[in-house]
């Protein structure tokens, strides 16, 4: 089965500053693909060259086994591929029925009489969002009222809804709390469970570990490390995140000062 996704020895240079050097990675249909890494690491970089931001200054870049390059974040999105950023560019005041539709509103009628359908864009909204298992009161309300969970809920509802086959999630729990963490991870589920491929780009190793199948490890625009859910712990990604031997070194120091503290 071809990878919905696939990286091989992708590199991006911006001038003499050297981003991304021969990054290779595979996202099949139906699983969940963390890349790992810390601030500096090249993740920015590599969610814009995966969505059409950045060509790639080098490397070849494939979907469904087909080579294939992007003009645009449209040209991306036209082909199957959906990012959620960190600020999900919802528009608060609106409410969450049109920023679900944002950009795709339906309508009816013939030109130049035609209007917004706004009852069939209601009514998707709600369906969508409960198959999601996000159940809303009310999608007339202003999508800011949500919590930053609920509205990652629905930007990966929209995605999903719009047939993304590949979802890249930019740090989506990063500013969130630990209930608000869990229901996006439900979510990142949720659309690993209709078939799309999702690649949830992070720092956290913990969240990473709850739904991932694959782990990258990213470090100075290089992969460093690849893992297997089945043949990693969590401790060893940790470790192997955070460097190995600097972890050891840092860990030893904290242990030395609290030592010196208590003599």
């Amino acid at each position: 089965m071809n990878a919905a996704l696939e990286l091989k020895n992708v590199g991006k240079q911006f001038g003499s500053v050297i981003a991304l050097t021969d990054v290779s990675l595979e996202v099949h249909p139906g699983t969940v693909t963390c890349v790992l890494g810390d601030n500096g690491a090249g993740k920015s970089t590599l969610i814009k060259t995966l969505s059409g931001v950045h060509a790639p200054s080098s490397g070849e870049f494939f979907l469904e086994g087909l080579k294939t390059s992007f003009n645009s974040p449209r040209d991306a999105l036209a082909k199957g591929i959906a990012t959620v950023y960190q600020d999900l560019a919802t528009i608060p005041l609106m409410s969450v029925w049109r920023n679900f539709f944002l950009g795709n509103e339906l309508t009816k009628g013939l030109w130049p009489l035609r209007m917004l359908d706004v009852k069939k864009m209601k009514t998707i909204a709600k369906e969508q969002l409960l198959q999601m298992g996000i159940d809303l009161r009310d999608t007339d309300q202003p999508i800011g009222t949500l919590s930053g969970g609920e509205r990652q809920a629905v930007a990966i509802a929209r995605a999903v809804y719009f047939g993304a086959k590949v979802l890249i999630l930019d740090e989506p729990t990063s500013a969130l709390g630990v209930r608000q963490s869990g229901i996006v991870l439900k979510y990142v589920l949720a659309a690993k469970d209709r078939g799309v491929a999702v690649v949830f780009i992070t720092h956290n190793p913990h969240h990473a570990f709850l739904v991932g199948d694959r782990f990258y490890l990213l470090n100075r625009g290089k992969m460093v490390n690849d893992f297997h859910k089945d043949n990693v712990a969590l401790e060893e990604l940790t470790k192997a995140m955070a460097g190995g031997t600097e972890l050891e070194a840092l860990t030893h120091e904290i242990q030395q000062v609290k030592l010196n503290e208590s003599e």
